[in-house]
């Protein structure tokens, strides 16, 4: 099983790009981690919000795989515990369907991108920069892998 996250935006930041290596390169064999990156609509194009958000959900869904289970992070979504991320990521391992984490861009995600999501999930109620969740759920899917190989990096 592999996991995806699939993110609006670019051209990162050096730190972030080096946490998320960092993080991806610690996860075991049987759940790689990878990133794959869209191009944000720019925002500058006269186009309505809900234009913009098409467009991206558009590019998101070019570059999902086909066959994945589908999970949004959403200010909405479900608050996991990592133990409960720990239980859901056996889960999918279980279930043996790569996973595609999705994260929007500066506006979000388009509703109707979302409405086609299985899962929905929250990272924190706080706003974050883009750049800064994907090393936070990099991190938080390698403690939860970690904490079901029994290693001591996960402390409760």
């Amino acid at each position: 099983m592999r996991l995806l996250v699939v993110a609006v935006g670019t051209r990162m930041p050096a730190w972030v790009e080096a946490a998320w290596a960092d993080f991806a390169r610690r996860m075991p064999r049987e759940t790689p981690l990878e990133l794959v990156e869209v191009k944000v609509e720019p925002r500058n194009s006269g186009k309505t919000a809900d234009a913009l958000l098409a467009a991206e959900a558009s590019r998101l869904r070019l570059a999902m795989p086909g066959g994945c289970r589908r999970v949004i992070l959403d200010e909405r979504g479900e608050d996991l515990s990592t133990r409960q991320l720990a239980q859901r990521l056996e889960k999918w391992m279980g279930e043996g369907e790569d996973v595609a984490i999705f994260i929007g861009g500066p506006d979000g995600l388009d509703a109707h991108f979302k409405a086609e999501a299985r899962e929905s999930l929250r990272v924190s109620s706080l706003t974050l920069p883009h750049a800064l969740v994907r090393v936070i759920l990099a991190e938080a899917l390698y403690r939860a892998s970690s904490l079901l190989r029994g290693h001591p990096y996960h402390r409760e």
